[in-house]
């Protein structure tokens, strides 16, 4: 773990343009997301990776996507040290995983039906790399809120997403940049 921590910290090796998350099988739902020479371990969606994802499948997307921003809980976390946009999430936000609403795959504010909510009990949303998956154009049913965040203690598997630990998702966000890509390979 010290030589992955010394690696990411390392200045010489410039921004990562590329964040590579691999798995043992289609099915697996943990896998290690590759930065520079670094591997780093990763809990994937309870239903494996998928090309075709669908709304509520569990299933992480496999393609490459870009890095939108980075929401962050600032009762919790400091401001993420990154040259990604960054903002704070605000008590009451929401993403709409309703497939029939407008807002679908969107941030929005609650009280709002079939949206989840991103002010969690839990520590899941205190750093929160919002992936642009299914964004432009946003394809009904084929699954919302794709996000890179933190992982439940033993990696358990996620709804869909990347998870990792925090110490990772730091030392990650510092050398990420607008342009980087997510690749989740088949």
């Amino acid at each position: 773990m010290r030589k992955v921590q010394a690696d990411l910290r390392r200045r010489g090796g410039g921004l990562f343009r590329v964040l590579t998350v691999g798995a043992l099988s289609r099915s697996a739902r943990a896998g290690t997301l590759r930065c520079g020479a670094a591997a780093l371990r990763c809990a994937l969606g309870r239903g494996g990776r998928l090309v075709a994802k669908r709304e509520g499948d569990g299933a992480t997307p496999i393609g490459r996507f870009a890095i939108c921003e980075v929401l962050y809980r600032s009762d919790r976390v400091r401001r993420p040290r990154t040259g990604l946009p960054s903002r704070p999430l605000r008590r009451g936000d929401g993403w709409c995983e309703e497939p029939r609403d407008r807002n679908y795959n969107r941030l929005v504010r609650h009280p709002y039906a079939g949206a989840e909510v991103m002010w969690r009990d839990d520590h899941l949303y205190d750093v929160v790399v919002v992936l642009g998956y299914n964004v432009r154009p946003r394809v009904r049913g084929r699954g919302s809120a794709i996000f890179m965040h933190l992982a439940r203690p033993g990696y358990t598997p996620t709804a869909g997403c990347v998870a990792l630990s925090a110490r990772d998702m730091r030392l990650v966000l510092e050398r990420l940049a607008p342009g980087t890509i997510v690749h989740v390979r088949a």
